[in-house]
């Protein structure tokens, strides 16, 4: 599988960072992060994050949104919510816009999308795919529900409602969290898959690196690379308490990329 390189989301670096004692400073994390090996960051490109980024000889892979996406189009508000961030995105040489399908109801209180909901999702990920295509760059829907019915009803809205130009950033850890096969997805969906998030867990609890949990991830990437997979595959580690890593962030990514080079048998 050739894939673009290996990248990281930062959030799990700034919780870790704040869980230490330490300020998630940028110069730092990007720092770390060069240390650790990974090629690239998931980052909103600002002019100064950007500069900083690429002073440790870190890419922009992705950027990453949160948005209401079952709400009709006009209340999204793209060119201000998504724009933005996809044009500096695109000036960056990044190729990915990593749309996250926010919860009907709250994060606390998640109530079920009606198919009304999901069709509407489906197609306000195709509204903004055909205006971010035009810069170059993929949309993809990033799965973050913590329960197998909402996960699935969010799957449904791009396989089933969405163009196909919308695909999926699989994220592995949300994903077997929810109850779901994140391998089956890719195994279903080969089109559709156009970034990963990649996590373990044990059950619902995260682990320090990927080389431990309940997930396959040789099987995980015999399924991309059948699928012809060639984009970036992104470390999403996350440290909540309930993981009590005995590692830092720094040792638990240089395990992970291991782990990876050697399943995908790289160099």
């Amino acid at each position: 599988m050739n894939v673009r390189g290996i990248s990281t989301g930062m959030y799990g670096w700034t919780e870790r960072w704040k869980a230490d004692g330490k300020e998630p400073a940028f110069a730092e994390l990007f720092r770390a992060c060069a240390e650790a090996g990974i090629d690239a960051v998931e980052i909103d490109a600002t002019p100064e994050t950007l500069a900083l980024a690429r002073s440790f000889g870190l890419a922009v892979s992705a950027s990453y949104v949160g948005l209401p996406l079952h709400v009709p189009y006009a209340d999204i508000d793209a060119d201000r919510t998504v724009m933005p961030f996809a044009e500096r995105l695109a000036e960056a040489g990044g190729t990915d816009l990593l749309l996250n399908a926010d919860p009907k109801g709250s994060w606390r209180e998640r109530q079920p999308k009606t198919d009304d909901d999901l069709k509407r999702q489906g197609e306000n990920l195709t509204r903004i795919a055909e205006r971010v295509g035009t810069l170059g760059l993929n949309v993809c829907m990033h799965n973050h529900a913590d329960s197998k019915a909402l996960c699935e009803a969010d799957l449904r809205s791009v396989v089933e409602f969405a163009g196909e130009s919308v695909g999926l950033c699989v994220d592995t850890g949300w994903a077997h969290s929810a109850g779901c096969d994140p391998t089956e997805w890719v195994r279903q969906y080969p089109e559709r898959v156009f970034a990963f998030h990649l996590r373990n867990q044990s059950g619902r609890v995260p682990t320090e690196d990927l080389t431990e949990g309940d997930i396959d991830f040789a099987g995980l990437f015999r399924a991309a690379e059948a699928a012809n997979y060639e984009g970036w595959l992104a470390l999403e580690l996350w440290h909540p308490p309930e993981t009590k890593p005995v590692r830092s962030m720094v040792e638990d990514t240089v395990r992970s990329i291991a782990f990876v080079n050697r399943l995908l048998n790289r160099p």
